[in-house]
């Protein structure tokens, strides 16, 4: 295993590959109304389909590449995604139908399922226990603050151009990145880990994963979150632009919303050390919940103003920003020897999870804030019950994560 990398480079390296998949996601959501518009799209809520082609794509690419990154080492497979999702990006410049749009956003999530698995296991490869948990927190600490300057970003690519100059950008993006990695990064994987690319060893590894309850029980807990937030993701334009009326303020009071879910997962990381994984997260999800119950019962009452939505999306969204590193950590923990296929199995159900639970709330969005407010507690709910289940019923448990088999 190559050591030529320090660590804090290592880090932003594996932050900004991770960064690439947020931009891709956030930095189209000013352009969703000059898209449907520009490509003659009649029904509003069929924009968000722009975001989750993108996100289906990703999913059902991504239990290929971990066991090709076990077998192949994390490098090459990672640049083969990376020059998959420049070119789809260099692509949508020429296109001219949102059904092709929509074609190309899924090969674009194709390229990008490289960075989702690849990147995670590569940290596995690195680091174990809490100083896991604490480079996990910094990456997604970054991959967090990507949706505070993405919209932002993408507003202003709409100033000096037209939705077009938002693919630019993300293929901008896309080069410099794969430039650096190709260039820095050493190879992460133990030749002792290497795994045969056979379906045998490839279907092993999966049920390894599968298997273990603690492991399998956090995937699919994290993966009821990652719904809430693309449903939120999915309905934010329409929300802010159409219910709230605030214009040309969306991408800034977007930003401001995420910027509280990027500062908590920074927070995380120096938090991990003090309180540990487990009561950190337990206690950030039943937050999130508490938080997701007052506001449903607001919205049963009629409209809510502005300035409460976003004090609770605020809210919620810090909680959040504790549970994903720390989820992804305990997913992680003892996957060690299977980092690749664990990595690939936590980000496919979390991705395709996320992306369907994310439509069904974003579809059902109906002029107010209810059905994301409904989305929140029931799916919170649901992942609190996964936790249990994870845990034999035991929450707050201050004891390092173990691997259950």
């Amino acid at each position: 295993m190559g050591n030529k990398i320090a660590t804090w480079e290592f880090v932003t390296l594996a932050a900004a590959v991770m960064a690439l998949n947020a931009l891709a996601v956030n930095i189209v959501v000013p352009g969703l109304g000059q898209m449907g518009t520009d490509l003659g799209v009649v029904n509003p809520n069929h924009r968000q389909f722009v975001i989750t082609s993108y996100m289906v794509g990703m999913a059902l690419a991504l239990l290929p590449y971990g066991p090709a990154s076990d077998r192949f080492g994390r490098r090459k497979p990672l640049l083969f995604g990376l020059g998959i999702f420049v070119l789809a990006s260099v692509a949508v410049l020429f296109t001219r139908s949102f059904e092709l749009l929509l074609c190309l956003r899924f090969l674009q999530g194709i390229g990008a399922a490289a960075i989702r698995v690849i990147t995670v296991a590569m940290i596995r490869d690195k680091f174990s226990g809490r100083a896991m948990a604490e480079t996990m927190s910094l990456v997604i600490s970054v991959f967090m603050a990507a949706p505070v300057f993405a919209p932002l970003l993408g507003q202003a690519a709409l100033l000096v151009g037209d939705w077009r100059t938002i693919f630019l950008i993300i293929g901008l993006g896309g080069g410099i990145v794969a430039t650096w990695l190709a260039l820095r990064m050493p190879e992460t994987q133990h030749p002792a880990d290497v795994r045969a690319f056979t379906l045998r060893s490839i279907s092993g590894g999966l049920a390894v994963v599968i298997k273990n309850r603690v492991a399998f029980c956090y995937i699919v807990a994290s993966a009821l979150m990652f719904g809430s937030l693309y449903g939120y993701i999915n309905s934010a334009q329409q929300i802010f632009v159409d219910t709230f009326g605030v214009g040309p303020l969306f991408p800034t009071l977007f930003a401001s919303v995420a910027a509280a879910m990027a500062v908590t997962s920074f927070l995380n990381s120096y938090l991990v050390r003090r309180f540990g994984i487990r009561r950190l997260s337990h206690g950030a999800l039943v937050t999130f919940i508490a938080v997701s119950s007052v506001w449903w019962s607001l919205t049963l009452m009629g409209p809510i103003h502005l300035c409460v939505f976003l004090s609770l999306m605020t809210l919620a969204m810090m909680a959040s920003g504790m549970i994903f590193a720390n989820f992804n950590a305990l997913v992680m923990e003892p996957l060690g020897h299977v980092a690749g296929a664990g990595a690939a199995v936590q980000g496919f159900v979390q991705t395709l999870g996320g992306a369907l639970i994310g439509t069904v709330i974003g579809q059902s969005f109906n002029g107010s804030t209810g059905p994301l407010a409904g989305g929140f507690l029931g799916f919170g709910l649901c992942s609190l019950l996964c936790v249990l289940l994870a845990e034999q019923g035991r929450l707050f448990q201050h004891s390092p994560p173990q691997g259950h088999h």
